[in-house]
């Protein structure tokens, strides 16, 4: 055994796609090398992916794959042998076509269902690793996930393939010699190719261990993960330098180091008359334009340098490129300084009317519409969680007339961003103007909840209403696809009326929604649907923060209306489960449940004393009347951990009690109020959750 090493030196390669197709060769390659069994239960892989290469090294791989015993069934007995136990023709064509040659003697009989199957069992040889590598290979490129496939011609100028880039040189080393693959019409080698700039010749590589060292020795360093551990580091210390912190989104860090084989950090600055343009705008033209960072001061304010990385060692010391790269990053500046002061020129509420032009959905009519709708569905949901009614209507108003700026329309991931800075230039309310801002979030799973009265009207009507609509016209989400993003507008629905503690009901939401969009043509009810779908998510979102399927299906038994309950019921729940007598309860409560299922007509509500007769039931009924008015008032204090504890003194009296009396007494007056009894412990037991969902 040695190691194994295969390189795809390309064209330069989709930056944003690089990362993912790294990773996807070298799993190929390994899956398809484990399946072939070359690969020892130690053996290792080590994926790189560089702007102009893929490649993958495999510690301790076989030269040989071993023999491997196997058995292939051929046709049943029947079939294959005549009376006298000859082979038929059907038999001798089977095993021709397997190339399988014995005396049918040595065939065995296996039993298979209602069939008795000939089968042969045999060895089947080792296979070369050049043969398993091609194999490999031809698997590997075939799964590579490809965003965008290039059709080009080979150097025989009439051979025409496909692939993510055109393929320049392919490097397949088996320790220190060459396997003989071959792909996209190139013979494997030991040469490749270095740095663009600063490594012109051709490199070439002693060795599968010696990949690395080489490839750095060409200025090209392979490995995408120490690639960008070096920029980050990089960034960080020459920020430390001018006493600033870099803005380094992770999207961003990938793309750069994928566009980058020997990465060089480089500092430039802009001019300061550019600060008076909102920090984002900024910020998002550096980044999505040029790819730089942005540097902000110990005071979280922005700075007009920011740093660039490069893969040329520049002999200046980067002289040229600084200024160079402050003329560009000019141009673009002021392309957003202009943007800026022409949107400032008209306000928010004169772009308002304009939203007739941008059409919302073809059966939900245009942007303007909505507005109407979200602006009243806002008030009412302000009035249910005592926000400005009039301040929510008019944040829901303004939120999306920043669609129609020159600002949104070349950043449109400034949307709600900029309609907060308009609106304080209009001198709007501070509240409306945060509410614009925050009426889109959440946006993304952990993100940050709007943070006062109007901006959660807002953004409550606006997500609602996009969920009762879309589904009044039956766009729900089906399996993988939700074009229009609906789990995650419910789930902000949700995280809203927990975490903000909002005292409303979800269908008291819903509801609110409904009266709004019923007026629109087309548009049915489907609340009840809407309500299951909120449940789902609910579902899925208290499994994600990590309670049980049992906890969560205890609690949501109930259908609890006010939301900002769940984490005290599911912690209630949580701590009655670690006590001593919760298995006994659960169980009890379980059985209690399938009795009152199987009552016939209604259970009195009242528990007649008179009638308990049994010492048992009445040391039961007098436990509960001791107990009752402790769990009222712990659950009207909402004290649910207390009120479940205290109702595990309850254990000893219950199993007391189905272990002497009868509850289908022959007397029906005996039957009916110890089904009462039952009725009135089942009340106290299941305030807080269905206690017996969590039996085991």
């Amino acid at each position: 055994m040695t190691n194994l090493l295969v390189e795809l030196q390309t064209e330069e390669l989709p930056p944003k796609a690089l990362k993912s197709l790294s990773a996807a060769f070298a799993e190929g390659v390994k899956k398809s090398l484990a399946d072939q069994h070359f690969l020892a239960e130690d053996s290792q892989v080590v994926a790189y992916g560089a702007p102009r290469r893929l490649a993958v090294r495999v510690t301790n791989v076989l030269a040989r794959s071993p023999e491997e015993a196997y058995a292939q069934k051929l046709v049943p007995v029947r079939v294959g042998l005549d009376a006298e136990g000859k082979p038929t023709a059907a038999l001798t064509k089977k095993m021709a076509a397997l190339g399988i040659s014995c005396d049918v003697a040595e065939l065995k009989r296996v039993q298979d269902g209602k069939n008795e199957q000939l089968v042969f069992e045999g060895v089947r040889p080792g296979v070369e690793l050049k043969d398993g590598l091609q194999t490999a290979l031809e698997y590997a490129v075939k799964h590579l996930p490809i965003p965008k496939v290039m059709t080009y011609q080979l150097a025989d100028g009439t051979t025409t393939v496909s692939f993510v880039r055109p393929v320049r040189h392919l490097t397949a080393l088996y320790g220190e010699d060459v396997v003989p693959v071959s792909l996209f019409g190139l013979e494997a080698g030991r040469v490749t190719s270095g740095h663009r700039f600063h490594a012109t010749a051709p490199v070439e590589i002693a060795s599968a261990d010696a990949y690395e060292d080489a490839m750095k020795a060409a200025y090209v360093d392979p490995c995408f993960a120490h690639r960008r551990e070096t920029i980050v580091n990089a960034l960080l210390e020459h920020a430390k330098q001018l006493d600033a912190e870099p803005i380094m989104p992770e999207d961003l860090l990938d793309e750069v180091t994928a566009l980058t084989e020997w990465p060089v950090i480089y500092e430039s600055r802009f001019e300061e008359d550019f600060l008076t343009v909102p920090q984002e705008c900024l910020i998002l033209t550096m980044q999505l334009n040029q790819k730089y960072f942005a540097l902000r001061d110990r005071s979280g304010k922005l700075m007009n340098r920011f740093l660039l990385v490069s893969q040329l060692i520049a002999k200046d010391g980067g002289k040229a490129i600084s200024e160079g790269n402050a003329r560009v990053v000019r141009a673009r500046l002021a392309d957003a300084k202009f943007f800026y002061e022409q949107d400032l020129k008209e306000t928010l509420e004169s772009r308002v009317e304009g939203l007739k032009h941008v059409v919302y959905h073809n059966k939900l009519g245009s942007q303007l519409e909505r507005m109407h709708r979200v602006e009243a569905l806002s008030g009412l949901i302000a009035q249910m969680i005592g926000a400005d009614k009039a301040h929510a209507e008019r944040a829901s108003r303004l939120a999306k007339a920043d669609l129609r700026t020159l600002m949104v329309g070349e950043f449109p991931e400034l949307q709600g961003i900029m309609g907060e800075y308009y609106a304080r230039h209009d001198r709007e309310a501070d509240d409306v103007a945060l509410a614009i801002r925050e009426h889109y979030q959440p946006r993304y799973a952990g993100d940050e909840l709007p943070s006062g009265p109007v901006s959660l009207s807002a953004a409550l009507a606006d997500k609602l209403e996009t969920l009762i609509g879309l589904f009044g016209i039956n766009q729900m989400p089906t399996g993988e696809k939700d074009p229009f993003a609906l789990r995650r507008h419910a789930l902000g629905v949700l995280r809203m009326l927990i975490e903000k503690k909002l005292d409303v009901t979800l269908n008291a939401l819903v509801d609110a929604a409904w009266s709004v969009e019923q007026n629109v043509a087309g548009v049915v009810d489907n609340r009840e649907a809407l309500l299951g779908f909120f449940a789902d998510r609910l579902r899925v979102m208290l499994r994600d923060q990590g309670y049980s399927a049992q906890e969560v299906d205890a609690v949501l038994a109930l259908r609890p209306g006010r939301l900002l309950e769940l984490p005290l019921r599911l912690a209630a729940v949580r701590a009655f489960m670690a006590l001593p007598e919760s298995e006994a309860l659960t169980a009890a409560n379980k059985r209690i449940g399938n009795i009152l299922k199987k009552v016939e007509g209604e259970i009195a509500q009242d528990v007649d004393a008179a009638l308990l007769v049994e010492p048992a039931e009445q040391a039961l009924y007098a436990a509960l009347s001791t107990i009752e008015p402790e769990v009222d008032t712990l659950y009207a204090a909402g004290e649910y951990e207390k009120m479940l504890a205290a109702t595990a003194k309850l254990r000893a009296p219950v199993d007391a009690f189905f272990e002497d009396v009868m509850v289908n007494a022959e007397d029906l007056r005996l039957r009916a109020n110890r089904q009462a009894l039952l009725g009135r412990l089942y009340r106290v037991m299941n305030r807080i959750a269905e206690i017996s969902r969590l039996a085991k």
